[in-house]
């Protein structure tokens, strides 16, 4: 069997090299975002319940953001992760770096055009049983690096979400809903929280893109 020239393979691995350096950015995904079969049967498994307890919401019940390692907040961990080449500061402030936001496909170089969005808002999980939680419980999830709770997203996209679920707002990328909704189950799951009916049936739609 006669072997491809090496002159006739450096084409092709350096165009598979610019499209590394000139495509979308890599970015990393936050861990434990399960299977549409998965997410499918733990939605399956949610208490549906009406939401409560709005009016004695409190940001500041849910402490954040904490200090993981060293210099860094939960905000700035998840600004290294998810970003590209992400240069820090002895503050660990990020001075450089790139980051590709899932939820509208932007691409920002700046870590104040960013957001860390809580993937399940904290009024949302106020109203969805945390108001019964504990303070430290209620830390514990704010500043969640465990699962796919936390994301590096286009600040005023971010802002457009609040506290809204999926039934009242889902990412601009169409593409992205899927995850979205996988991510979504699998935070209220795992936290226990219940979803309204007409949360449970937006995320059903949603996993049916996958």
């Amino acid at each position: 069997m006669r072997r491809p020239s090496l002159f006739l393979l450096l084409p092709a691995v350096l165009a598979a090299a610019l499209i590394g350096v000139l495509g979308t950015p890599a970015s990393a995904t936050p861990p434990n975002i399960p299977s549409a079969t998965t997410a499918a049967s733990r939605l399956a498994e949610l208490t549906v319940a009406a939401e409560s307890h709005h009016s004695t919401y409190d940001r500041d019940l849910f402490p954040h953001w904490i200090t993981i390692s060293g210099a860094c907040n939960t905000r700035e961990t998840v600004l290294k992760r998810d970003g590209t080449g992400v240069v820090t500061d002895s503050a660990c402030y990020p001075t450089s770096g790139s980051w590709y936001s899932p939820y509208d496909g932007a691409t920002w170089t700046l870590a104040s055009d960013l957001d860390i969005d809580h993937m399940v808002p904290l009024a949302e999980a106020w109203s969805s049983g945390a108001w019964a939680w504990t303070t430290s419980r209620r830390q514990t999830y704010a500043n969640d690096l465990g699962g796919p709770e936390l994301w590096a997203v286009t600040d005023n996209v971010n802002q457009s979400k609040g506290d809204q679920d999926p039934a009242q707002w889902q990412p601009p990328r169409a593409a992205f809903r899927c995850t979205y909704a996988r991510a979504w189950i699998q935070v209220k799951w795992y936290y226990g929280l219940t979803v309204d009916s007409a949360e449970k049936g937006a995320l059903n739609s949603m996993l049916g893109t996958c």
